[in-house]
């Protein structure tokens, strides 16, 4: 398969164009749909994973899906590899580049993404950073066309923290033309140049990026309503702060029931029961947090397969 996506990086979600976008979604569909047709595509090929941070679903989504495709991946730890401290992520990035034909990165600093992108003449994913989520987003707006059959005019809700979900979500949802409002406590807003980039992506798509303080008028009328922990890794020493000042942003029976009876549930994972969500929310059919965490591994099958041109 061979597409405008073969041999470019994806380090935020504006790397991606709403046809591109679009294309990588459908092949998603399609290989979760007949994934015996594509377990060969990748024959041959090495995917290099490099982890700062400790992993479930990207660790896993990642090697198992490389594993289905044919290939290979290598899981590099933070031992393996110390960013700017043994080795320049420059060298690395040139390095990694001779060996393997994708490049995976979850990192803390988006910076590190960036500058993987910059140098390797290679494939670079974002598997994380601080700042954005993308193959999260890939994966979640799968789940809603699994659920919803589109994106586009939809009103999803975020609850919770203007983290790097939130970030790609906004940017997500602008490139998609779907409305998105991110419903957080003051001083936990996204990043406003996040905001405005995604505003302005609106512009182009018909979508409208919010952010609002008021729960009661934020979730309302909702059709999908998302949540991610309080504290993010590495925000550890602020948790017990954040539990106070986020309590009010709960996702339980009373903000469902001013959502869309079939307002779709979504939650990235790990969950924390009882604070960003309640567990008998996350056990109702309107719940797809489940649904969500396997179509990592289809979402991101899809996009190594678009980025590898296979």
């Amino acid at each position: 398969m061979s597409t405008s996506l073969a041999g470019r990086s994806f380090s935020t979600m504006t790397d991606l164009s709403p046809e591109d976008l679009a294309l990588v979604l459908d092949l998603a569909a399609k290989v979760k749909k007949h994934p015996a047709e594509y377990r060969q595509k990748l024959a041959g090929r090495t995917l290099g994973m490099i982890f700062q941070k400790p992993s479930l679903r990207t660790r896993v989504s990642f090697e198992a899906g490389m594993t289905q495709l044919g290939g290979h991946a290598i899981y590099l730890a933070p031992t393996d590899i110390s960013l700017g401290k043994r080795e320049t992520t420059e060298d690395i990035a040139i390095v990694l580049s001779r060996m393997v034909d994708l490049i995976m990165a979850r990192t803390f600093g988006h910076d590190i993404v960036a500058d993987l992108a910059k140098h390797a003449t290679v494939p670079v994913i974002n598997g994380l950073s601080d700042h954005e989520h993308p193959c999260q987003i890939l994966a979640d707006f799968q789940t809603i066309q699994e659920r919803k059959g589109r994106l586009a005019g939809l009103r999803f809700v975020y609850c919770g923290d203007g983290n790097n979900v939130a970030h790609s979500l906004m940017l997500g949802g602008a490139i998609a033309g779907m409305n998105v409002t991110i419903v957080c406590p003051a001083g936990h807003e996204p990043a406003p140049e996040v905001l405005a980039e995604a505003r302005q992506l609106g512009g182009a798509s018909g979508a409208q990026i919010a952010v609002t303080h008021d729960m009661e008028s934020g979730t309302g009328d909702a059709d999908a309503l998302y949540t991610d922990v309080w504290a993010s890794m590495g925000q550890e020493a602020e948790a017990a702060a954040r539990k106070k000042v986020f309590a009010p942003y709960q996702i339980n029976a009373g903000v469902m029931a001013r959502a869309k009876p079939d307002c779709v549930v979504l939650h990235c994972l790990p969950a924390h029961y009882g604070e960003e969500i309640t567990y008998d929310v996350t056990r109702t059919p309107n719940s797809a947090i489940f649904d969500q965490a396997e179509n990592r591994l289809h979402a991101q099958k899809a996009l190594m397969l678009a980025l590898a041109g296979a």
